[in-house]
C-alpha cells in the first residue's frame, strides 16, 4: 500500500505544480471532512476549483481519468459545498470540478491530462 500512496502523492505534487504554473493559487490540499477528501482546492482567477487527481504508473489498467465514476463526481459536488461553507471568506464567484489524470511512467517524464468542468 505504501507504494500506491507514494504514486498518489507524487501525482498530486505534479498536478499542484502544473496548476501553479498555469497561474492558479492553491488554497488547500488533501482537505478532509465527514463527507470525504478533496485532493486540491484552487483559485482559477475568481473561480473556485475542486480538483480530483488520479495517478497511475502505466495505462495497464486504464487511463487514470477512467477511475472517476459518476458517484465520485456527485461526492465531489457535495465536498465543494462543504469546503465553501467551511471557508466563507474566499471571494470566489463560482465553483467548478476539474479532473487531472497523471501518468508517472518509470523511465519517462510525467504526463498530465486536465479535464476542466467535469461537473
Amino acid at each position: 500500500m505504501a507504494q500506491k500512496d507514494d504514486v498518489g502523492r507524487r501525482g498530486e505534487d505534479e498536478a499542484a505544480a502544473y496548476l501553479t504554473a498555469l497561474g492558479w493559487r492553491i488554497l488547500d490540499r488533501n482537505w478532509r471532512c465527514a463527507s470525504g477528501e478533496v485532493d486540491i482546492v484552487a483559485l482559477d482567477g475568481r473561480e473556485l476549483v475542486i480538483v480530483e487527481v488520479k495517478t497511475r504508473s502505466s495505462v495497464r489498467y486504464g487511463d487514470p481519468l477512467e477511475a472517476v465514476v459518476p458517484e465520485k463526481l456527485t461526492r465531489l459536488c457535495v465536498l465543494a459545498g462543504a469546503w465553501r461553507r467551511a471557508h466563507r471568506g474566499v471571494g470566489a464567484r463560482t465553483t467548478r470540478i476539474d479532473l487531472i489524470g497523471v501518468l508517472l511512467p518509470r523511465h519517462a517524464a510525467a504526463s498530465i491530462d486536465h479535464l476542466r468542468a467535469a461537473a
